[in-house]
């Protein structure tokens, strides 16, 4: 499996071997993926920060680029797939587990994030892949409860127990930075984080 940069993909593993001084075989690659199209969108800048904190133990690809997917069709489920989902299906397959945070579009799942589900349903990358969820609001529940649905329906392995929720409506990417790395805060992320690997280890 290729090796991507920390700046939104893949760490080197010999780095973290390096920091730990001997090899270490629980290091996982996550892709956490932002259903929000949003410059500033609280769900990405709080994906962002939990890349941090995983680091150098665990690397996590944060993709925000959901918006950039074409409009899903049965028609275009063929070989070459669209360049944008190609890309996208292949770095969900080199994956470890998926970390996925969406805002609440009208009480419902977005659109972009359940067009990106769609491209995946007739194929195998998310099939055994590991999942859990994160949330940036104290809302949301009914597109949670949804999006959980979706996910038992095209994955074995979406964990319904490993959840994490800041409220973090309306705070700049800043200041969600500078509030998950609050000793409490920063401790549940990495928590978090923790769990997940174990849960993908499995």
């Amino acid at each position: 499996m290729p090796n991507l940069t920390a700046n939104g993909s893949y760490a080197d593993k010999t780095a973290v071997e390096a920091e730990f001084g001997e090899p270490y075989t629980n290091f996982m690659n996550f892709f956490a993926i932002s259903g929000s199209t949003r410059k500033l969108s609280t769900n990405t800048a709080m994906l962002r920060a939990l890349s941090h904190i995983a680091q150098p133990v665990h690397s996590i690809s944060v993709f925000e680029r959901i918006g950039d997917l074409p409009v899903f069709s049965p028609d275009l489920e063929m070989d070459p797939l669209p360049e944008p989902v190609q890309n996208f299906a292949e770095m969900i397959r080199q994956s470890d587990g998926l970390i996925i945070s969406s805002p609440e579009y009208v009480r419902a799942i977005p659109g972009g994030l359940k067009n990106a589900i769609d491209w995946l349903v007739s194929r195998d990358e998310v099939i055994n892949k590991p999942i859990a969820l994160m949330h940036a609001s104290h809302r949301g529940d009914d597109m949670l409860a949804q999006l959980r649905m979706v996910l038992t329906t095209v994955s074995s392995r979406f964990s319904d127990e490993l959840f994490l929720r800041f409220d973090l409506m309306k705070k700049p990417p800043a200041d969600i930075e500078a509030y998950l790395a609050q000793p409490e805060n920063r401790l549940a992320a990495a928590d978090f984080v923790s769990r997940f690997a174990t849960y993908c280890g499995d």
